[in-house]
């Protein structure tokens, strides 16, 4: 399976640091997953467009069945990913988002800031995680059920 994943941050797209929570998805999706995956990855400065524009990418040009972001969606003025998604979604799962701020309010009442999302775009299902390698620890391994579940109907002849 292919795997789209995109970090968002300003300062990890300038250099200033490293990416840390790009790879912590694909260690705790590859411990979480059962099949192989091949992830393809991008790392961009809090650009809502170039958030659009590369989610487009992922979707229709690489056909990835998943696109996982990390970064931006908190509170910030530059926090724009669930924006940049919403505007190439065809479908919201807003579940996802509700999943996760629900899990992570009883460790950290602030993960009520979290403004992540899901949905569908063609046969791709997104989803945006934190930022936080810690909070992708913690989000990502109770949403593979859905995940999965979700790819099967996207495999399904339309």
């Amino acid at each position: 399976m292919k795997v789209g994943r995109v970090t968002l941050s300003d300062r990890a797209s300038a250099g200033i640091y490293a990416d840390l929570s790009g790879p912590e998805i694909e260690r705790v999706f590859r411990a979480a997953w059962t099949g192989p995956c091949e992830f393809v990855t991008r790392l961009l400065p809090d650009e809502r467009e170039r958030i659009a524009e590369a989610l487009r990418a992922l979707c229709d040009e690489e056909r990835c069945a998943l696109v996982i972001t990390t970064g931006g969606t908190g509170p910030m003025p530059r926090d724009v990913t669930p924006e940049a998604t919403r505007a190439v979604l065809e479908k919201e799962l807003p579940g996802f988002g509700e999943a996760m701020r629900m899990h992570s309010f009883a460790k950290v009442p602030t993960a009520i800031l979290s403004r992540a999302t899901a949905g569908i775009r063609g046969r791709t299902l997104i989803l945006n995680l934190p930022g936080n390698p810690r909070a992708i620890g913690e989000c990502l391994p109770p949403l593979v059920p859905a995940i999965r579940e979700a790819l099967r109907h996207l495999e399904e002849p339309a």
